[in-house]
This record gives structure tokens, C-alpha cells and sequence, in this order.
């Protein structure tokens, strides 16, 4: 192991342990170190602002966009800020560098004729169908992060209260209800399909593989891709396409936004107000649609 990977190593362990980062957290510091360390070519800690400028400046020229500029600036800032308190450097190198300005963009969001379409994909009358039908339906019941649905476990499940309790981005608590569909879904997952996908194995985690094991996010995604290509849905999506369909459904059913906010796990209120922009579009859209002066 190199004496990079040794300093990388050594600050994720802190922040693991300080700030009860997720594992995704970790992993995107851990990648955006790397780059920095393969395109530096020299001691991480013998770095000076120029080292890093220039870093970016190159970043930019190879077109990553501002918003991964800043998240890497912000993995660096984390990074020697580490080590700047625990007295191995003096100077963090990152303190003169200004954030770079990024454009919000707006969440790509389903409308809801497209989630009805989407939820009455899966085959209920095999397993694996049950499996994906509660998961998608748990997804937008809930707006989890597909990171926390995967990782469910049934310690974290009242089925008799309908909620679930989930341990969000660094360690936060928050209890989510699920809706009466949603439940249906899962028992009937739960009491059938998943001990059909066990086959006698034992499992902690809710949602399994035939081979016994959790599902990962990874192979989620490709199940809501391939049920969004049966049900004709050509809109681009991405793991939060339900998370951000949620927000914006409940948004514009006349949902508070404060409400959603803690439903979603945000910290910051801004965080959460992006949907009020996608909630206004659609208002926008119908208004033109429907009224005769639109």
C-alpha cells in the first residue's frame, strides 16, 4: 500500500468514526482522493494551493461540471482539514480556493400516470415480481434513498404501526410512514415470495436475492430500468427518479414543505425547496395545457 492509500485510509477510518458517514460518502471521498493523488504524482500532505487550482483548472478542461468540481473541492477540504487538526500539516492548501459556482438543476421527476404505470410492472404471481413490486412501491410510499431501501432490515420495520425507521446520511434518525398500499405489497412479499427466494436460508435484510444475499443498489437500478422500459416510460431516469417523485407529488397535493424535509431526511430546507420548483413547472405546464387563455 502506498503512503497515499495509507493517508486516504487513515482519514475515511476518522470520518467514519467522527461523522458516521455512509458508506456511499466514503466511497465518493475515496474516488475523488485517488484522482487527485494519480494526478498529483507526489506526497498528498507536500501540496500547496497552486497544486490544487491547477488541479481543478485541469478537471474543467476535461469538461466535469461544476457541481463535481465543487464535491471534489469539498472531499479535499475534508481531507486536509483532517489532517490540519490533527497538527500533521500547518497550512490547509484548500483555504484559498473558492467554491466554484454551479447551476441547481432540476430533479428529473415521473408523473403520476407514469409511477401507476411503473408500479404495475412487476409480476405478482412469481417471487422475484413480489419482491420488485414492494420495493418500487416502498420506494415511492416513502422516498427513501435506494441505499437505505436495500439496506432495510427488520429491526427497522413496525408493520403494525406502518413505519418504518431509517438511519440516514451522518446517523440521523427519522420514522417514515408507509402507506396502506405499500404494506400490502410488502406483507404479501414477505409471507410468500421471500421464502420462496430464500429457499431455507436466513437473511436479516427485507429484500433478498434467490441467492440469499441483499439486494445492492446496483442491481435495483437495472430492475427499475428494465420495468420502465416495459412500462414504456422513455423519460431519463436515475436512482431517486421515485425518491424525487414523491417530493413532488406530495408538494402538489398540497403537502408542507417542512413536512417533506423530514420525510426526505434534509438537514437544510433548501435542500428540499428544489421541489417546489419541479411542483411549479407542472402547475406551469397545466395551466397551458387546460385554461383557454393558457
Amino acid at each position: 500500500m502506498t503512503t497515499s492509500e495509507k493517508l486516504i485510509d487513515q482519514f475515511l477510518d476518522a470520518a467514519w468514526v467522527e461523522q458516521g458517514l455512509s458508506k456511499n460518502t466514503l466511497s465518493a471521498y475515496r474516488s475523488d482522493l485517488r484522482i487527485f493523488s494519480a494526478w498529483l504524482k507526489q506526497d498528498l500532505l507536500m501540496v500547496e494551493t497552486g497544486n490544487i487550482s491547477e488541479f481543478l483548472a485541469n478537471r474543467y478542461q476535461l469538461g466535469i461540471t461544476g457541481r463535481t468540481t465543487a464535491r471534489i473541492l469539498s472531499s479535499l477540504r475534508r481531507f486536509y482539514g483532517y489532517f490540519l487538526r490533527e497538527s500533521v500539516i500547518t497550512i490547509d492548501p484548500t483555504a484559498l480556493i473558492s467554491v466554484p459556482k454551479t447551476t441547481r438543476v432540476l430533479p428529473q421527476t415521473l408523473t403520476e400516470n407514469d409511477v401507476e404505470a411503473l408500479l404495475a410492472a412487476p409480476q405478482i404471481a412469481v417471487p422475484r415480481g413480489q419482491r420488485d413490486k414492494a420495493m418500487l412501491e416502498m420506494l415511492y410510499a416513502t422516498g427513501l434513498r435506494v441505499s437505505e431501501l436495500v439496506d432495510l432490515k427488520f429491526e427497522q420495520l413496525n408493520l403494525r404501526q406502518g413505519v418504518v425507521q431509517i438511519v440516514g446520511k451522518g446517523g440521523r434518525e427519522r420514522l417514515v410512514p408507509v402507506g396502506e398500499e405499500a404494506l400490502d405489497c410488502l406483507e404479501t412479499y414477505l409471507h410468500s415470495g421471500r421464502e420462496l427466494l430464500l429457499s431455507g436460508r436466513q437473511s436479516d435484510y427485507i429484500f433478498v436475492t434467490n441467492r440469499g444475499c441483499n439486494m445492492t443498489r446496483q442491481a435495483f437500478w437495472h430492475i427499475i430500468k428494465r420495468y420502465a422500459f416495459q412500462a414504456e416510460i422513455t423519460k431519463p431516469l436515475s436512482p431517486h427518479t421515485l425518491r424525487h417523485a414523491f417530493a413532488t407529488h406530495l408538494l402538489n397535493h398540497g403537502a408542507d414543505l417542512r413536512v417533506v424535509q423530514l420525510l426526505l431526511g434534509h438537514v437544510d430546507l433548501s435542500t428540499t425547496q428544489i421541489y417546489t420548483h419541479v411542483a411549479s413547472e407542472r402547475l406551469q405546464t397545466l395551466h397551458a395545457q387546460f385554461h383557454p387563455r393558457g
